[in-house]
């Protein structure tokens, strides 16, 4: 054994003399020749890895006023020059790792020949040149940062691993400066922490640049680059002090120092920092503010193709849409509110620049902090623009059926029905409250849906715009009913912008293959038109969707993406197409309907409206378009509202384990079994409170011109007047008409059977009923106190009570008071 070893040792240096040899001569004769073709393939691969793969760069993200909110990196690295690297910092270096570098080309054959010799025997040593260190840290840090099979391979003992390394280092030499070589290997060798570069030392370890860097700095930082982790100066002070001597010793060895300085240097202490002055590498360095709209930006850009590996390498200039002093003054709002430490109870508020071109996102916050601590009333589930109130809108959907209704053809001036209380034939998909066993018709399995108003005081019609300040549930689901199915209903919250949470499902989870979506769940079906609850608002939602709904409306009926890019730089300084990306803008609704709509929702502020309190607390006087809702069992309530300049939508839901009803009558707010939560109160509080003073500055803009199409409505709608007929003959032209027909006897003088009055007089959509009032020809007596028919087109006589809503139960997974 002994001999076959011998033998094997000596074929070893043959070989290895060969190769050297041919290494010396390489920059004459070119190519090594030492390999087979394979092997030179490998070396020529890695060398064309080492040109094609940049260092990983730290990716950075700037606010709209182009302040740093936070960085995404993989390898903390800060890129600097050859003239912004201080000259005692190289002198260090090639001391203790290359003396004899401005000598060799590459390779020191008599260090390398000896190392070799050493690792053959079965010792390893050095030898390495800086040329060859730089090569075997620039693919172990960067070709294959990420593959540790290739970095074991880089540094793996093996005659075969040096001369791959020299070849390289000698090829190195040829196409790059000694000053670019050193250069190069300063700024990708690593210092321990995921700290690469001599940028990043400096200012990890001493809170300086790598210009202003000392003596004894430098000397420190260039001892632990052979072992990072042995020289640590934070967990092995002692070796890392020991270390930083020897290098100030070779330093005076080698004619770079004089003895005098080299011992007063040995006597300073270490002199690092406390605490490693390294930014976080996530989301978490962007604060309790903006982390949730740092968090929004990485998941968008990766909607939009970019990797988490490429944000964290790509060395990119990302600034962003974030208005720092809107966030901040939402931030204020939502906390003021709710407290980050209340149990169970998330406020959450998100705002959008309406645009025709683009929709802005500027603040998204929640009164927890962004962070990973729940103790600290930290959390980093998305709450401001994620799917994460489970549990709805409550009535501000009833805006999507308004919608819907005005493009079939009404108006907001046009008449609805809000009895008190309503049975409608709408399946509810069995999930909700169903009627009374006595209340239901014997047809088999349909379940009706019952309801009614929260309180007792709405009149029993009302114009659409009245309604959508009132909010009373029942015309909504009749409203519904009118429109056929729930179908342009589910359309219009798609095409407005509740995009991700109707292709959610009822969880508000990503919908998997097969399985239900929201927009599935509340469509029509065979068999019946669909579930009356939608316009109620049950399921869960996005916030930050519902702002930009309120931005489309804002902006024409222009439904865009809700944008947090501004724009994108890449390292070399040449932007990224991100508008390429981006999914277009688009029409979502006619700009006459988006228009008349903001003023068919510019009630809810003002005497009567469901918000009026909240806005007269907060001193609001500028024109706007807003809507409340709050759900059925208290455990969410909302505002969405909003001016030319911006939109917002406010939330308030309860977020932990155990969601119980919110009750406001205490402060700070709690979880409760009996809630009294309305949009009315917490929500549009924190909405007017944050908006108030984010348009201090801003003029006061009208709401746009509405169209005489969507106010009265359109010639489809208009109720055949039928008044002097007889019922025969009006029942045949309102049927003719597309409408069902009601009749109700009255004493009248007028011949007996003439329809002597109709309600509604003005329009209502084909598919509702209209009701006659038919003459029995016997005059009234004189106490009779006569009916009041709403005028056509018009307001009903008899306006809804102050402050609408009520303190009353509402439909099933809906609204209890409107807000």
């Amino acid at each position: 054994m002994r001999f076959t070893n011998g033998v094997f040792k000596m074929l070893s240096l043959c070989l290895l003399a060969g190769v050297l040899l041919a290494g010396m001569l390489f920059p004459v004769v070119g190519a090594l020749g030492v390999a087979s073709n394979r092997a030179s393939d490998t070396i020529d691969s890695a060398q064309a890895e080492m040109v094609e793969v940049p260092p990983a760069l730290i990716s950075k993200m700037t606010a709209a006023d182009g302040r740093q909110i936070a960085t995404l990196y993989d390898q903390f690295r800060i890129p600097v020059s050859a003239a912004q690297i201080a000259p005692v910092m190289r002198e260090a270096l090639m001391s203790i790792e290359d003396r004899r570098f401005y000598e060799h080309h590459g390779v020191d054959w008599k260090g390398t020949f000896r190392a070799a010799l050493s690792t053959s025997g079965g010792n390893q040593q050095g030898g390495s040149t800086l040329t060859q260190q730089y090569v075997k840290n620039y693919l172990i840090n960067v070709v294959y940062r990420n593959n540790k099979s290739e970095q074991a391979k880089a540094q793996e003992p093996t005659i075969a691993r040096k001369l791959r390394e020299a070849r390289i280092a000698l090829q190195l030499e040829q196409k790059m400066s000694k000053e670019d070589i050193i250069t190069g290997y300063l700024n990708v060798v690593e210092f321990s922490n995921s700290i690469y570069g001599i940028g990043a030392a400096a200012q990890t370890y001493f809170g300086t640049t790598a210009d202003k860097l000392t003596l004894p700095q430098a000397a420190m930082l260039a001892g632990m680059v052979q072992n990072p982790t042995l020289f640590n100066p934070w967990q092995r002070g002692p070796q890392a002090l020991n270390r930083r001597n020897v290098v100030i010793d070779t330093m005076i060895e080698t004619g770079r120092l004089s003895r005098a300085d080299g011992e007063a240097a040995k006597q300073t202490p270490l002199g690092v920092v406390a605490e490693p002055l390294k930014p976080a590498k996530n989301c978490n360095g962007a604060g309790p503010e903006a982390g949730f709209f740092c968090q929004y930006v990485v998941e968008y850009l990766e909607k939009l193709g970019f990797t988490q590996e490429q944000l964290s390498i790509g060395g990119y200039t990302i600034k962003t849409s974030l208005d720092l002093n809107a966030t901040s003054l939402a931030k204020q709002a939502a906390m003021a509110q709710v407290p980050k430490t209340v149990d169970g109870i998330a406020n959450v508020m998100a705002i959008v620049k309406p645009g025709k071109e683009k929709h802005q996102v500027v603040a998204l916050v929640s009164n927890r902090d962004y962070g990973p601590d729940a103790s600290k009333g930290q959390t980093q589930f998305p709450q401001p623009y994620g799917i994460e109130n489970k549990f709805g809108t409550g009535s501000i959907y009833k805006i999507f059926t308004a919608a819907a209704a005005l493009e079939k053809g009404m108006g907001i001036n046009s008449i609805i029905d809000t009895p008190g209380n309503y049975t409608s034939r709408l399946f509810t998909g069995g999930s909700e409250k169903s009627c009374p066993r006595t209340e239901k018709p014997n047809d088999g399995n349909t379940r009706w849906y019952c309801l009614g108003n929260a309180g007792d005081n709405y009149p029993e019609r009302m114009t659409l715009q009245q309604g959508l300040a009132t909010s009373p549930n029942t015309g909504f689901v009749k409203l519904e009913e009118m429109l056929g199915s729930t179908d342009p209903v589910v359309d219009m919250l798609v095409r407005l912008g509740m995009r991700e949470t109707m292709a959610s499902n009822m969880s508000g989870k990503p919908a998997k293959p097969g399985e239900e979506t929201q927009a599935q769940h509340f469509r029509s079906k065979p068999g019946y038109p669909g579930n009356a609850s939608l316009t109620l608002g049950p399921s869960p939602m996005s916030p930050l969707e519902l702002a930009n709904v309120a931005a489309t409306l804002m902006s024409g009926g222009v439904w865009c993406p809700p944008s947090p890019i501004v724009e994108i730089i890449d390292r070399n300084g040449n932007p990224v197409d991100v508008k390429g990306k981006e999914q277009p803008c688009e029409q979502a609704v006619a700009e006459p309907l988006a228009n008349t709509l903001v003023t068919g929702l510019s009630k809810d502020d003002l005497p009567g409206g469901t918000a009026s309190a909240a806005a007269r607390a907060n001193g609001w006087t500028r024109p706007m378009m807003g809507k409340t809702g709050t759900t059925q069992d208290y455990k969410s309530a909302g505002f969405v509202g909003a001016v030319p300049q911006y939109a917002a939508a406010a939330l308030t839901f309860a977020d932990g384990n155990r969601p119980r009803p919110i009750n406001v009558s205490s402060n700070p707010p709690r979880l409760s079994d009996h809630g009294n939560i309305f949009g009315g109160t917490i929500p549009a509080r924190t909405w007017f409170a944050a908006m108030k003073p984010l348009l201090a500055s801003e003029p006061e803009i009208p709401l746009p011109p509405t169209d005489p199409r969507y106010v009265d409505g359109g010639p489809e709608t208009k109720v055949p007047d039928v008044v002097g007929k007889t019922q025969e003959e009006a029942t045949n032209i309102l049927q003719g008409a597309g409408y069902q027909v009601s009749v109700v006897q009255r004493d009248d003088s007028r011949r007996k059977g003439t329809v002597v009055n109709q309600t509604p007089r003005g329009t209502k959509l084909p598919g509702g009923t209209i009701t006659l009032y038919v003459s029995t020809g016997v005059p009234p007596q004189q106490h009779e106190i006569p009916s009041t028919p709403a005028t056509p087109g018009g307001t009903p006589t008899g306006a809804p009570p102050s402050g609408g809503g009520g303190q009353g139960p509402g439909g099933p997974g809906g609204d209890p008071g409107g807000g």
